[in-house]
């Protein structure tokens, strides 16, 4: 019988042939923090007081979360992270303005095929998009792996999604992974590896399988992984970098679970609150009237999803009764987005542009809701007070979904705007 990526990749860490279901010790080849550093300094420097981060070549810290400081309190955190990095030695530091991590991991080439990399967020899973085993840890962890040097695992078991097709005009990567979330549910893949396979994958830009792969946790998997490719090949390309170590899985290999979706029968959807796999068809909830639109995030937030939406706006203006904030998930993902001319377009209809970072999703600053608002989001989460308000409501949906509801201050299906 075959193996499965997460079996593979894990072996090769290893050293042994490993199964799923064991318990296996490995040495991250980086570990993700932001913000969450000052907190995990505290715990790194109480458990072992003037001492030295192992590999801190291996360590990457971005500030994104809270940016600019939105408080003395956040302040002083950014400050006691930057004083830590001088410390430390540590290099891969990358300060308020650089974007969101996990739009920056891969752009700074520290993310890369058949390695695994671990963080002290959960949708750290997006790597999986660069054929990497990536996923969260919470901050306790990741002061032991600065220590140490090494956390452990167990192997999980694979799911396995078969896709074929091709997506209609109005439809987009965001459809899909909401209605896999949909099916699946919020824990139906709980510490499963998911593996995205099928004709349909080759189709799939970078963009798109990261809006796919960074959702993997909100049906509980431990990664959600994609094969490397052409696609693949064409962006390490870009930054001057060979693929050399990509894994995959056998053709035989054993799943628990084996999902089949054709992306000509996925239709826009939205996820409903107050949980992400609360999803249903945008035509049954199309005239909802909406307070706020939020275009961004580590889902949705690179100048592809972006052009989308001004694509849709280009010499119109968004409906006097919403207010539309725009986040691009990178200082080079705004800057591709203003050299095209994209930033312009949406400002020019009406938009609020916001620095590259994580801004509205965790509701710490920059676009709050009031209570009783409705916000329609293309962020990965609509849990009850997410974006900073418990009695608002928060719907997650496609860029496309979010531009052509822009309109008209209300909820629109794009499958029938743009056919």
């Amino acid at each position: 019988m075959g193996e499965t990526f997460a079996v593979k990749i894990l072996s090769r860490a290893t050293g042994k042939k490993v199964r799923e279901g064991e318990i296996v010790f490995i040495e991250p080849d980086y570990i993700l923090t932001h913000d969450n550093s000052a907190a995990i300094i505290g715990k790194f420097e109480s458990t072992v007081p003037g001492g030295r981060i192992k590999y801190p070549g291996r360590i990457a810290i971005v500030l994104d979360h809270v940016i600019p400081a939105a408080s003395s309190k956040h302040a002083a955190g950014h400050k006691k992270v930057r004083e830590f990095v001088r410390e430390q030695g540590i290099t891969n530091f990358f300060d308020i303005g650089a974007g969101v991590c996990h739009q920056v991991m891969p752009e700074m080439g520290l993310v890369k095929p058949g390695s695994i990399v671990v963080g002290s967020d959960s949708h750290t899973c997006t790597y999986g998009a660069f054929n990497c085993f990536a996923t969260g840890i919470d901050r306790t962890e990741a002061a032991g792996i600065w220590i140490t040097g090494r956390t452990w695992f167990k192997v999980p078991e694979t799911i396995d999604i078969e896709l074929t097709g091709a997506f209609n005009a109005g439809v987009s990567a965001k459809d899909l992974i909401l209605t896999i979330v949909g099916d699946v549910g919020a824990g139906g893949a709980n510490y499963m590896a998911v593996e995205f396979n099928g004709p349909a994958v080759g189709g799939l830009r970078i963009s798109d399988r990261m809006t796919i792969a960074n959702m993997g946790i909100e049906m509980g998997a431990k990664i959600a992984a994609f094969p490397a490719n052409i696609m693949t090949s064409k962006y390490y390309e870009a930054l001057d970098m060979k693929i050399t170590d990509a894994v995959w899985s056998d053709h035989d290999a054993e799943y628990v679970r084996t999902l089949e979706y054709d992306l000509e029968e996925i239709i826009p959807v939205l996820a409903c609150p107050h949980q992400v796999d609360n999803v249903v068809p945008v035509k049954e909830m199309a005239g909802m009237k909406i307070d706020q639109i939020f275009l961004g995030t580590c889902t949705n937030g690179r100048v592809e999803d972006l052009k989308t939406a001004a694509d849709i706006l280009r010499g119109q203006k968004i409906h006097s009764g919403v207010r539309m904030l725009v986040a691009p998930a990178s200082r080079e993902e705004y800057l591709k987005a203003m050299k095209m001319g994209i930033l312009q377009d949406l400002v020019r209809a009406g938009a609020v542009v916001l620095p590259p970072g994580c801004g509205p999703c965790l509701g710490a600053h920059q676009g709050a809701l009031a209570p009783g608002e409705k916000c329609l989001s293309t962020a990965n989460r609509n849990f009850k007070g997410r974006m900073g308000e418990k009695e608002a409501e928060i719907y997650l949906s496609s860029p496309e979904t979010a531009a052509v509801s822009a309109l008209t201050g209300k909820i629109g299906d794009p499958s029938e705007v743009l056919k």
